[in-house]
């Protein structure tokens, strides 16, 4: 409860909840979680909430100094620590196709750089994990590209691009895909996650009415419901994608990606257990891929 215990010092000093986010890199809606969940751990409240301003209540007044020596000793250690010896505990979401690849290689190499700190793999969708970054939930998370702008203390870093392709069962007869998403029954991506968006887009762009038959957001699921005969998909080709009992089109000129990349609050520093992480994910993702299928 560290970093909760630093912002509740810097919102008893500034008064309010916003100008305590501009002095730490926060949103007012990140500090706002965290003073619930330090208020949750000590199972009081600390502030009197009136309009824009919070001070302290006597609980608060009372925690503060408590709070500033605890703090105080907690940095004493780390200068104390020095470089030579890292610990303690790194909270990293990641969405599930990144979990059963990229992920598998960072953490090998980060584990020979830091053997001593743990590590928390945090599972979720790209909108969750992404408003944990910005509560500071979580360290830093690797998802699909938001289809809007970042704020202004999170950094996007790109890491892979994945070309998205029409899955059809491997039985079906060819033909140009423009006619199998018009006649087939479509298997959906979850318009609701940040990868079905594109999808959706697509679609309308392209101006092409699917049948609906189902929908989620799990690709290997999808997949085995294409391989089942029970549709046709949209899907991005994973490295991990299996490819046997599938075809696999390329949508040519109208194709497009979808981009993984890393959040992380700023600012950044590469020498953190965050900061090698993030490098460690770079050098996992640019491993060698899967080449696109021929139309």
């Amino acid at each position: 409860m560290i970093r909760e215990f630093k912002t509740f010092i810097a919102v008893a000093r500034d008064g309010t909840f916003t100008g305590a986010g501009r002095q730490l890199g926060l949103t007012q809606s990140a500090v706002s979680a965290q003073m619930r969940r330090l208020e949750d751990y000590l199972g009081v409240e600390l502030f009197e909430r009136t309009g824009k301003s919070a001070a302290l209540n006597a609980a608060g007044r009372e925690m503060l100094p408590q709070a500033e020596e605890l703090v105080g000793m907690a940095e004493r250690m780390v200068s104390t620590a020095g470089a030579g010896h890292v610990s303690g505990l790194l909270r990293v979401g990641a969405i599930a196709s990144v979990q059963q690849d990229a992920l598998v290689g960072a953490l090998a190499d980060f584990r020979e750089i830091f053997p001593d700190v743990r590590v928390r793999v945090v599972p979720g969708v790209s909108l969750s994990l992404l408003g944990q970054v910005d509560a500071g939930e979580i360290d830093l998370a690797v998802l699909i590209r938001p289809p809007f702008a970042l704020p202004p203390e999170l950094a996007w870093r790109p890491l892979l691009r994945e070309p998205v392709v029409l899955a059809a069962p491997a039985g079906l007869p060819r033909q140009p895909w423009r006619e199998l998403l018009a006649s087939q029954p479509f298997i959906r991506y979850d318009r609701s996650s940040f990868g079905g968006r594109l999808v959706d887009l697509f679609l309308k762009k392209q101006r092409i009415a699917v049948r609906e038959a189902v929908e989620l957001d799990e690709m290997d699921a999808i997949a085995n419901l294409v391989r089942r005969g029970l549709g046709v998909a949209l899907l991005p080709r994973t490295r991990q994608l299996d490819p046997r009992g599938l075809r696999l089109y390329d949508l040519g000129e109208a194709g497009f990606d979808r981009e993984i990349g890393l959040v992380a609050r700023l600012p950044h520093d590469p020498a953190t257990p965050a900061g090698r992480l993030a490098d460690c994910l770079a050098r996992a993702a640019a491993a060698p891929t899967a080449g696109r299928s021929a139309p």
